[in-house]
Order: C-alpha cells, then sequence, then structure tokens
C-alpha cells in the first residue's frame, strides 16, 4: 500500500514522466505484438531520456547562490522600492531557463522572469516598485526554479526570507491650517513676540541700549557692521490630539476614492503641520483594536505617527461618542482635539460640544461621506456642529486637502488682526 501510495504522489507530482512512461510501456507491448523496430526504438529512448533529463534539471538547481538586496524598506505612498537579486553560478556548467521569482504582496511588483548564466556567470536583476498604496507588505522570499524542454521535472529553491515594507501615508502640505488655540500664553497660529529667551527666533533687529550680550547674532552683526540681537516668539506649549474615526459602518467608497484614505491623509498632514511647527501631537484610533500614541514632539514621533496610519484600516466597531467618552480623560483645558470623521451621527458632536464646554479646544474635519458615494447627507452634523461652535472644515471627493483646510485661517487672521 505504501508504495502505491508513492506511486500514486509521483504521478501527481510529475505527469509528464508518467505519461512517458505509460507510452513506452505501450510501445514495449506493441513492439512485442508487431514485431515493428521502430516502436521499440521508441520505447528505448524514453527509457534513456527520462534519467538524463531528471539529472540535468537537477544540476541546474544545485551550484546555486542568491543574494538579495532591499534598499527600501520604508517609503511614503508614491514613492518606489528599488533593490536587487544577484544570481551567482559557482558551476562551470551553464544554467539554463532559471525561473528566479520574487514573491511579493504588493501589488505592481515584477516577480517573475527567466534567466540563463554562463559558467562561473552572474546576473543582476535590480527592481524598481512603485508603493501605490499605504500598509504592511512583504517582499520575498526568491524562489528560483529549473525545468527541463519536455516539462519532465520541475525543481526549485528558495533563498532569503520574507522582508516587511512599510509604505507610508500621502501627508499633502497644509501652509495655512488653522485652529483654536488652547488656553496657554503661547499658543495659536499667530505667535506674538516676548521678551524672554525661547527656541522660536522670529527674527533681527538693531541692538539697543538694555539688551542682554547672550541675544545677540554675532553673523548678522558681522555681515550688517551692526550689532544685530535675536527676536523671540512664546513657544506653543499645549498639547494637540488628532482621533481618526475607523468605525465601519460610517465609512463609504474604497480604495484611494473612499473616506477612510481620505481620513487617513487629513490626520497625516495635520500632524506633520504641528510636528514641524514643535508642537507636540497625539493620536487615537480605534479599527481592530485601541491604538494610541501619545503626545510628543519631533521627527521619530512622526515617523511613529506615520506607521500608526499606515496600518490604519476602517474596521471597527466602536461609535465615535462612545471613543470621545472614553477617552474624554484625556483631554483638558490645555488640550486641542482635532476630529477627522465622515460620520454623519449627532451624538459626536453632542460629545465633542461637552467636552468643549469644560475648556477643551475642539476642531472637526467633516468628511461629506454623500459626494464619495454614502447615503446619507453630512448637513444635519454640520449644523449641530455649527450652532455649538466648534470650528469645522468641511472636505469633498473633490477637494484639494491644501486649500479645503486652509479656509478657515483667512477668517482667524482677520480676528487677530482686530485684537
Amino acid at each position: 500500500m505504501r508504495t502505491l501510495a508513492a506511486a500514486l504522489r509521483g504521478a501527481r507530482r510529475f505527469p509528464n514522466v508518467t505519461l512517458a512512461l505509460v507510452v513506452a510501456f505501450v510501445c514495449f507491448v506493441l513492439g512485442f505484438a508487431t514485431g515493428f523496430w521502430l516502436v521499440f526504438r521508441l520505447a528505448y529512448l524514453l527509457l534513456l531520456v527520462v534519467p538524463i533529463v531528471y539529472y540535468w534539471t537537477r544540476s541546474m538547481i544545485d551550484d546555486l547562490e542568491v543574494e538579495v538586496v532591499r534598499r527600501t524598506q520604508r517609503v511614503s505612498q508614491g514613492q518606489s522600492l528599488d533593490g536587487r537579486i544577484v544570481l551567482r553560478n559557482t558551476s562551470r556548467l551553464p544554467k539554463v531557463w532559471l525561473e528566479v521569482e520574487d514573491h511579493a504582496s504588493i501589488a505592481g511588483h515584477g516577480t517573475r522572469r527567466v534567466m540563463t548564466l554562463r559558467g562561473r556567470g552572474v546576473e543582476v536583476w535590480h527592481y524598481v516598485t512603485p508603493a501605490l498604496r499605504r500598509g504592511l507588505y512583504e517582499l520575498g522570499p526568491v524562489t528560483v526554479t529549473a525545468t527541463d524542454p519536455f516539462g519532465f521535472f520541475r525543481f526549485s529553491r528558495t533563498f532569503g526570507h520574507p522582508t516587511p515594507v512599510l509604505v507610508y501615508p500621502n501627508a499633502p502640505e497644509l501652509p495655512n491650517f488653522y485652529i483654536p488655540p488652547a488656553n496657554l500664553p503661547g499658543d495659536g497660529r499667530f505667535r506674538r513676540r516676548t521678551h524672554n529667551v525661547t527656541p522660536n527666533v522670529a527674527g533681527l533687529r538693531l541692538y539697543e541700549a538694555g539688551d542682554s550680550f547672550n541675544r545677540i547674532h554675532w553673523p548678522a552683526t558681522a555681515r550688517t557692521g551692526n550689532l544685530m540681537v535675536k527676536l523671540f516668539e512664546l513657544d506653543p506649549a499645549s498639547d494637540i490630539w488628532l482621533l481618526l474615526d475607523l468605525q465601519r459602518d460610517v465609512h463609504a467608497g474604497e480604495g484611494d476614492d473612499g473616506t477612510e484614505e481620505a481620513a487617513v491623509q487629513i490626520c497625516a498632514s495635520v500632524a506633520r503641520t504641528f510636528i514641524a511647527a514643535n508642537r507636540t501631537v497625539g493620536l487615537i484610533s480605534f479599527g481592530d483594536d485601541l491604538r494610541i500614541d501619545e503626545p510628543e514632539r519631533g521627527a521619530n514621533h512622526y515617523t511613529r505617527i506615520l506607521e500608526s496610519l499606515a496600518l490604519a484600516r476602517a474596521t471597527g466597531e466602536v461609535p465615535l461618542s462612545r471613543l470621545l467618552l472614553e477617552e474624554s480623560r484625556r483631554f483638558g483645558r490645555h488640550t486641542t482635539l482635532v476630529v477627522v470623521t465622515p460620520s454623519t451621527d449627532d451624538a459626536w458632536a453632542l460629545s465633542l460640544m461637552a467636552l468643549q464646554s469644560r475648556g477643551v479646544k475642539v476642531a472637526a474635519v467633516l468628511l461629506e461621506a454623500e459626494t464619495y458615494g454614502g447615503t446619507e447627507s453630512a448637513l444635519d452634523v454640520y449644523g449641530t456642529l455649527a450652532a455649538g461652535g466648534v470650528y469645522t472644515y468641511t472636505v469633498k471627493q473633490s477637494d484639494d486637502l491644501g486649500r479645503a483646510l486652509s479656509i478657515g485661517a483667512d477668517a482667524a487672521l482677520l480676528v487677530e488682526r482686530g485684537r
């Protein structure tokens, strides 16, 4: 039974070999029955070719070295992953018809090609793969397969290990984005001059009697020939919290044309804006599970936020209103909260107004899901936010984010000038 089972497995693995052996057997039967010499020679030829082809194909996959170099493993959406795969033949015999496959879960990766190596030869495969969608992907391992011209045998070897690749979301620049400042002296988009020394230098002016010598800007002094001192601005110190709504039921559209992708890009852009301004930024989202990036500042923290956003998926079941209630303890009078959502439920708007009544500065970026293929209008929830005095941006599918999220800056500038 074991021998029969092994024979059946071999027949399934090498169907062409099984066919050749059956043909050889039939030729022998016909030869003995008819005495025709050509049928005997055909049977002998098949029985001779099969083992020769086996050892030849087997030798193609031996004495082979493969080096995989992944130059980029973390890129932003729209950039390219590049690297190379080097095949070395350590044998003096050439190797032909080698199928090289670089397994990949990212779309657009040219995963397969056929190579021929001369004796002691080297072939290099350079790849450049566009990263069109954010997310976590894998490249590798590399599989090299040798086959014979008759398709009798197929042998493969695997080299390397799967390499994770992270594609960050796009983060369009928001040159005029504005949200209400928290209750701290240095908060606000429009900074004010201060006599205290802070990390924020606003400009230069001529030296005046009584100015401290540690404020003198010596390069400017040498360039102009006059003593020049630095002007400083108040340092913003409040926390900026971004809350990304990942409830599955409220999102509309798919892929790049969906609200999920737009919401992620908005969070990435807002985080970029405030991190560049040396503000502390935190992120809260609830997709598969609750993910919280505590407020910090700096490029490393921005990278952590991008990692969270790259993995964000609208698969959650927790409503935004409940998430606001559960995490409300994190928001105080020295906090500004920005909610990014396509939800048309009034409950979260009322929760946001309750936080505002406690002294938390709040703002909302409302994606109009109806323009992304949704069925419900955002007009009612926008009216609730406007009635509650919540600073709100609205974003449609066709909007340019840089322009749509800078509308409030002009109004804020007028208010600032009127003070």
